[in-house]
């Protein structure tokens, strides 16, 4: 089910150096105990995220295994090509924030196919929409099975609060999975 990436989209790819120096503090007291296995996902289909979401499930259920998932949320403005705004929220910036919480909320759900939808109705420029798909549809793998979960977002933040139209801002957001 996987591909090796060639080297240009490997050196263009930039995530892992952004949780590798958080890794390495998290886990220096283990340091030679531990394997870190990269996964890029690329754009998938809804089908290819369940049959990931699937694959990946054994090992989300073990609980030896740290799963780390990254995904900016919103890129807004001009650069970014989206500058969805709905006026009733205010100020562009808090515009924004009501659409990235409404995502997150639906992921805080643990729905893949409500997360899907919503993405199909507002297009909200989540660079790992599909990384989210696949762990969202591991999860539900496992709730098959009757493992307990539960998904809380702990921070959100946005690189800049828009005002007008020249603006730009990219959102963050972390969480964590627990499992009960």
């Amino acid at each position: 089910m996987f591909e090796r990436m060639s080297l240009q989209t490997d050196e263009d790819e930039h995530s892992i150096e952004m949780h590798l120096p958080y890794t390495a503090k998290a886990m220096e007291s283990h340091k030679d105990e531990f394997t870190i296995v990269p996964v890029l996902v690329g754009a998938l289909s809804e089908t290819k995220e369940q049959e990931f979401g699937k694959l990946f499930s054994k090992y989300l259920a073990d609980p030896c295994n740290l799963f780390v998932v990254s995904s900016d949320f919103c890129h807004w403005g001009q650069r970014f090509r989206y500058s969805y705004y709905d006026e009733s929220q205010g100020e562009i910036y808090r515009s924004i924030e009501h659409l990235d919480k409404m995502g997150m909320s639906i992921i805080e759900q643990l729905d893949p196919v409500s997360f899907s939808n919503y993405l199909k109705k507002y297009h909200n420029t989540i660079c790992g929409r599909h990384p989210i798909g696949v762990l969202l549809n591991a999860i539900t793998e496992l709730q098959k099975n009757g493992m307990n979960m539960s998904f809380s977002f702990l921070n959100y933040a946005q690189s800049s609060q828009c005002r007008n139209w020249q603006d730009s801002s990219v959102s963050y957001a972390a969480g964590a999975l627990m499992v009960h």
